[in-house]
């Protein structure tokens, strides 16, 4: 009897695990960069200009974020001039993020109105995805609130231009 007792409530056990496993919310977008060690800088700069909320919320957003290397191939002036506007370091940022979700792979060409209300041209040589002046380093890296597509270039949007 008391290996049957034994036996039900590890079953038991290993059944209600599986199932933690199994309901186990993915991360948000937020979490997503957050976790990622090529991302450090845009975690921070995020975080920075107060968009950590928008990219941990319900909303579905696609976001082409850049790598560490993009932020440090920036001239350090232009740096330290997003570093040091917020406003600017905002739109700069929305402007990589597409309000809704969007996989890459397999996207026609052509823009897609982003968060900070300019549009970004998306293009496909081969199998190369390029947004602007960047190309795609990782695709379609599914979060709990949408899609993270890593770039390797910092994207200006035409109305924020920097000095």
């Amino acid at each position: 009897m008391n290996k049957r007792k034994w036996l039900i409530s590890h079953v038991t056990a290993a059944a209600l695990f599986s199932c933690g496993i199994a309901f186990a919310q993915a991360a948000s977008v937020m979490d997503t960069i957050g976790k990622n060690p090529n991302l450090t800088i845009a975690t921070q700069l995020i975080n920075e200009a107060g968009l950590s909320p928008a990219l941990s919320g319900e909303s579905l957003l696609t976001i082409f974020v850049p790598n560490d290397a993009a932020f440090q191939a920036l001239p350090a002036a232009k740096l330290n001039e997003l570093k040091s506007d917020k406003e600017l370091l905002k739109s700069v940022l929305s402007y990589h993020v597409v309000p809704s979700f969007i996989t890459v792979k397999g996207l026609a060409s052509g823009p897609k109105k982003t968060l900070n209300g300019n549009s970004i041209e998306l293009s496909w040589a081969g199998k190369t995805l390029t947004i602007e002046n960047a190309a795609a380093t990782q695709i379609d890296v599914e979060a709990s609130n949408g899609m993270v597509n890593v770039i390797d270039a910092v994207m200006i949007p035409p109305k924020a231009k920097t000095k």
